[in-house]
C-alpha cells in the first residue's frame, strides 16, 4: 500500500509545481476563491458586522481625529476615509492564513494538495476571498459618506484605489498563508509574529496620524515601511489625482508586495508538500 502510495504524492507534486496557462491559473483561482466563500454564506453575521465595523471606527475616532487637527473636517474625512479602506485590508488579509491553521489541522490542506490546482491559485484564491467582504466595505462606507457635503468621491479614483488594494492584498495574503506553514506544529506562534508585525507598520504609514510631525526616526522607519506608499497613493486617489508620483509609488509597493508574497507562499508550500 506504501509502495502504490508514495509515486501517487510524488505524480501530485509534480502536478502542482508544473506551470500552469493563465487560463488555468484563473480558473484555479476562481474554484478556490468559491470555495472559500462558500461558508460566508452560512454565516451572513460575520459580513453585516465587517461591513458596520468600519463605520463605527469612523464616527468614534474621525470626531477626534477632525479636533487634534484642527482645520475644516472635509479636508480630515477625505484624508481618513481611504485610510480606514487601507486598515480594513490589512487586518482582513494579514489573517488568511489563521482558517490555513484551521484547514491544517483537520488536514484539508493536505486534500487540496493534491488535486491539480497551482499552487498560486490556492494563495491567490485564498487572498481574493478577503477582498470580496473588503468591497461590500467599500460600498457601504462611500454611500455613507458621499451625500456629505465634507467629503468629495471622485469614482476613478476609488475604483483605482480598490484594484491598488487587491494588489497589496494577494501579497500579504500569501506572507500569512507562508506564515502559517513556518508554524504549524506550535499555531499560537501565528498570532505572536502577526500582531508583532502588524501594528508597527499601522504606526509607521501615518495611518492613525500623519508623521509630518514625528520624529526623524520615525520619519525614516516609514520611508522604508511599503504601507507607507500605499496609505499616500490611497488618499491621493481619493483625491482625484490618478496619475501622480505618490500613486506610481503606492503600486509599486503593491506590486512589490505581491511578487515577495507569491515568491515565498509558492516556496514554503512546495516545503510543504515534501
Amino acid at each position: 500500500m506504501s509502495t502504490l502510495t508514495a509515486p501517487t504524492r510524488s505524480a501530485a507534486t509534480a502536478t502542482l509545481a508544473a506551470p500552469t496557462h493563465a487560463g488555468s491559473f484563473v480558473r484555479d483561482t476562481a474554484i478556490v476563491m468559491t470555495r472559500e466563500l462558500r461558508p460566508l454564506r452560512r454565516d451572513p453575521f460575520s459580513i453585516v458586522f465587517g461591513m458596520v465595523q468600519p463605520l463605527v471606527f469612523l464616527g468614534l475616532f474621525g470626531p477626534l481625529l477632525a479636533g487634534s487637527l484642527g482645520g475644516p473636517a472635509g479636508g480630515v474625512w477625505q484624508w481618513f476615509v481611504p485610510t480606514i479602506l487601507v486598515m480594513t485590508t490589512l487586518f482582513g488579509t494579514s489573517t488568511t492564513g489563521a482558517n490555513l491553521l484551521v484547514e491544517l489541522q483537520s488536514g484539508a490542506h493536505e486534500r487540496m494538495l493534491v488535486t491539480p490546482l497551482s499552487r498560486s491559485s490556492l494563495l491567490v484564491g485564498r487572498a481574493l476571498k478577503e477582498m470580496v467582504p473588503l468591497a461590500g466595505q467599500c460600498a457601504v462606507i462611500l454611500v455613507v459618506m458621499t451625500p456629505l457635503s465634507t467629503f468629495d468621491l471622485h469614482l476613478a479614483g476609488a475604483l483605482l484605489g480598490f484594484g491598488m488594494l487587491a494588489v497589496f492584498g494577494v501579497g500579504l495574503g500569501a506572507l500569512s498563508y507562508a506564515l502559517a506553514l513556518a508554524v504549524r506544529k506550535q499555531d499560537w506562534m501565528f498570532w505572536v509574529v502577526q500582531q508583532t508585525f502588524l501594528f508597527p507598520l499601522l504606526i509607521l504609514s501615518g495611518m492613525l496620524l500623519p508623521l509630518e510631525n514625528g520624529p526623524a526616526w520615525m520619519r525614516t522607519a516609514a520611508e522604508l515601511n511599503p504601507l507607507a506608499y500605499l496609505v499616500n497613493a490611497e488618499q491621493a486617489l481619493f483625491a482625484g489625482d490618478l496619475w501622480s508620483r505618490t500613486v506610481a509609488g503606492g503600486w509599486i509597493a503593491a506590486a512589490a508586495t505581491a511578487a515577495v508574497g507569491l515568491a515565498t507562499g509558492v516556496r514554503k508550500m512546495a516545503r510543504s508538500a515534501d
